[in-house]
């Protein structure tokens, strides 16, 4: 890896395009499927009811990518996170670790933050809440890993998105409408949302923080296993788009028809920059804010725009030949 091929964070900002797609669900209502709305304000100060993907929703589907990954390269993975259970790690798993005196009364919740870093890819890159106490340790009860990655509302932008409902009925051999016995016996009849229109979409990568234990300010892993890591978490994120495991998608998935947007990279600590699509000129303002830091940190940050997954697929395929940034 090149020395001067450093990051320490990065950035997209885009506008996605989905179509006949049900990733934003919220529960039902009787045999009716509720999509997922949310309110914006746009810059005059108007609001607008929009459909909208949670952050959480995007966050999973990269989650079971990297930790399939993970699995695949051999990075280092907890039990419940080889069988993609989103509890991630258990309080016995860290106890057991040998390399510290985490389960120890002396022990720290630092010590329980490497224990974390040094088990598991996906709870070190993603983050994860130790509620209980480990062993001995009486400092490690609500010890927090904070996630790397992070992903905002895939939100629609006003007047492009839009919902239509269809009717779903289960084949069965006698239709005549009787339930069976069981619940899911017999004819069912509901209504299925398929959503579609242009959604603006944000997440970051604190490339830094890989491996990085943010209490006691150390790295409990080596430079190998940070680039490992970051690889896959680059990797995991491609995967991501090309095929989102969502809500519904057995049936409704995705047609993500176009992507475009910018991909932002910062080598040093400062933040690389994100606009959401919300804003119809965020490109530009992420072009400025970049030339504006770069006149205080000279080529702190860059920026590449992309038109199509092609290209965005291009951008994080050479991204993934950079170094993790460390802190000194």
């Amino acid at each position: 890896m090149s020395e001067n091929k450093k990051i320490a964070s990065l950035s997209i900002s885009g506008e996605m395009i989905l179509n006949l797609h049900s990733l934003n669900n919220e529960g039902g209502e009787g045999n009716q499927i509720i999509t997922r709305q949310v309110t914006i304000v746009d810059k005059n100060g108007e609001t607008h009811t929009v459909n909208a993907i949670s952050g959480d929703m995007f966050k999973h589907i990269h989650a079971v990518h990297l930790a399939q990954l993970a699995k695949e390269q051999g990075l280092p993975l907890s039990k419940y996170a080889k069988k993609l259970n989103p509890n991630r790690i258990s309080g016995e798993e860290i106890a057991s670790y040998t390399r510290n005196n985490v389960a120890k009364s002396s022990g720290t919740s630092g010590d329980v933050v490497t224990a974390m870093i040094d088990i598991c890819t996906v709870c070190d890159t993603h983050g994860i809440l130790i509620t209980d106490k480990v062993g001995e340790n009486k400092n490690s009860s609500n010890t927090p890993r904070k996630s790397t990655v992070e992903f905002g509302w895939t939100v629609g932008i006003s007047g492009k998105t839009n919902t239509e409902s269809y009717l779903h009925t289960k084949l069965v051999a006698d239709a005549s409408g009787v339930r069976g016995a069981g619940s899911n016996e017999g004819q069912n009849i509901f209504h299925r949302p398929a959503n579609h229109g242009v959604y603006a979409f944000v997440c970051n990568i604190d490339v830094y923080r890989i491996g990085f234990n943010d209490i006691d300010r150390t790295y409990p892993i080596d430079d190998a296993a940070r680039a490992s890591r970051y690889k896959a978490l680059v990797q995991s994120l491609l995967s991501s788009f090309i095929n989102p495991k969502g809500a519904m998608t057995s049936t409704q998935k995705p047609h993500i028809t176009d992507f475009k947007g910018v991909v932002a990279v910062s080598n040093k600590l400062t933040p690389a920059p994100t606009i959401s699509a919300l804003n119809e000129d965020y490109q530009n303002e992420i072009k400025k804010i970049a030339n504006s830091i770069n006149k205080i940190e000279e080529n702190a940050i860059s920026v590449q725009e992309f038109a199509g997954l092609g290209q965005l697929s291009e951008i994080l395929t050479n991204l993934m030949a950079y170094e993790p940034y460390k802190i000194s």
